[in-house]
């Protein structure tokens, strides 16, 4: 009885909570009338070459995990469920399947080698064919595929890879690396029969696979440095000291790889990126530092690589790649202002690039066991509880709960009691059916944005693999050339992984 009276409160609460205009029915008519307009609008297909090409990444962003963000977003403005986010408003959208070749629920290996290289793939393998087996360097040679970052280069573009992750992680290291263990990090990671095979570390092929791409700001600097050097920035922590067994400085070898007469900068800190004449460097290295915003000159939209590096510069810095860590940890609040912060990024790319040349597309690699539910009333805080308690332990539950993960907790032998519990602390670990010590990855498929040139060519349902090859189409790079003619304007592709990438963009 108890339960019962606890669900008609809340649903005259929601009464309550309904916005005067959506009583009426021609509120909701004209709404979709001018959604109607506007989808008429789009016959006339955009199919300019893109100019350039920006790919927002936000790992693990599920479409669960898109609707709740939005809803956060519209409740730290004020708002709610009517709200929208910068990806929303992209006027295509189609589903991604994101299986591995040889897994039903993928991991960000396989994953990135697929929206990246345009190959599906086994899971923790990078920049390779499903023809190479996890760990086995000696199935590696001859099996290596590109991502749509070579065929940019092979074209004379410039390009960047921006992360809030390592640089190294599984999502952007597609792009540049081949490995058969997205683990690999550096030699130091290395098993000896992968390096007596000759097998490289992924530091090192960031370094040397592509040396000429323009931006790479994100994290991992200690795999580019000697075993046991100490960190510039943490001298005193040993877990950030280096770990390469060559005795190779990758971050000097970067910088010796570079043409001569051109400037190449590497920076540690906000401060060092802040002092740099952004106009005058042909290459940056950017390591473990929070991107500030405001540096770009909306008057000064000049083309070439100077702009390119101001707009890979200057994307908000914590987007994407920790929307995936959130989750793992059971820490849903984590995971939904990533989320929203990617959506930050992706608005500020909207604002300073044009439709008519830029074709900009928002995915994820896979999504998570992450979920809300429980008949919450409009307006109920995102993060929580339930208008109604469990009728099988008579205890509260949070509108958000994992499949599975740390969050999994029996007290006195029955689920706890979230009531007395802080759940709205940032450190909460969401309740979960299964436990585990990490949280897993969930099977569906994903959400894909797409706005600018050739974006109807997404839509509808598509493998994975299928992204970079309709992003290449429309930028008149990699094999896909046939429809375009000499007359048609030159592409300049910006690749900007959220993990995200930033991958991003793709990062």
């Amino acid at each position: 009885m108890k339960a019962l009276f606890v669900l008609l409160l809340a649903q005259l609460c929601s009464a309550s909570l309904v916005p005067e205009r959506e009583k009426d029915p021609e509120y909701w008519r004209r709404q979709a009338q001018e959604t109607l307009r506007n989808a008429l609008r789009l016959q006339r297909l955009n199919q300019n070459v893109a100019k350039n090409l920006i790919l927002f990444l936000g790992d693990g962003m599920g479409v669960s995990t898109v609707t709740a963000a939005r809803i956060l977003k519209g409740q730290l403005h004020g708002q709610g469920e009517e709200s929208l986010l910068e990806m929303d408003k992209f006027p295509f959208v189609a589903l991604a399947k994101t299986y591995n070749t040889n897994a039903q629920v993928p991991d960000s290996a396989g994953t990135a080698t697929a929206y990246l290289c345009g190959v599906k793939a086994n899971e923790g393998t990078l920049g390779v064919s499903a023809g190479v087996t996890r760990d086995r360097c000696n199935t590696t040679k001859g099996q290596e595929v590109t991502s749509i970052l070579r065929w940019a280069k092979e074209a004379g573009k410039a390009v960047g890879i921006v992360t809030t992750t390592r640089v190294t992680h599984a999502t952007p290291s597609a792009a540049y690396a081949h490995s058969a263990n997205r683990d690999w990090y550096s030699d130091g990671e290395m098993p000896p029969d992968a390096l007596e095979g000759g097998c490289k570390d992924i530091a090192r092929q960031l370094v040397e696979n592509i040396p000429d791409i323009e931006v790479i700001l994100g994290g991992g600097r200690k795999y580019m440095y000697p075993r046991n050097v100490s960190d510039v920035e943490y001298p005193h922590e040993e877990k950030q000291r280096g770990t390469r067994l060559d005795g190779r400085n990758l971050v000097q070898a970067w910088r010796e790889a570079k043409p001569r007469g051109k400037v190449a900068e590497y920076v540690w800190h906000r401060r060092g990126l802040l002092a740099l004449n952004l106009t005058r460097v042909d290459f940056l290295l950017g390591d473990e530092i929070p991107i500030p915003t405001g540096m770009w000159n909306p008057a000064g939209q000049e083309e070439g690589r100077a702009g390119i590096v101001r707009l890979l510069s200057n994307l908000p810095g914590s987007s994407g790649g920790r929307i995936d860590h959130g989750h793992h940890e059971g820490k849903a609040k984590q995971a939904l202002h990533e989320a929203v912060e990617l959506d930050r990024a992706i608005g500020l790319a909207t604002r300073l690039t044009s439709t008519q040349d830029t074709l900009s597309v928002v995915t994820a690699d896979h999504s998570h066991v992450f979920t809300f539910g429980g008949y919450t009333p409009r307006g109920n805080p995102i993060f929580g509880l339930a208008p109604m308690q469990s009728d099988v332990d008579r205890k509260p539950f949070t509108s958000i709960l994992y499949g599975n993960g740390p969050g999994y907790k029996i007290v006195a032998g029955e689920r706890e009691n979230v009531s007395a519990v802080d759940f709205a602390h940032a450190d909460y670990q969401a309740q979960s059916a299964v436990p585990l010590r990490q949280e897993t990855h969930g099977g569906e498929d994903v959400a894909v944005f797409a706005r600018g040139p050739m974006a109807h060519l997404l839509h509808g349902v598509h493998e994975q693999n299928y992204i970079p090859h309709a992003m290449a189409y429309a930028a008149c790079i990699g094999s896909n050339r046939g429809h375009c003619n000499a007359a048609a304007r030159p592409a300049t592709p910006l690749l900007l992984p959220f993990l995200g990438l930033l991958l991003l963009l793709l990062c």
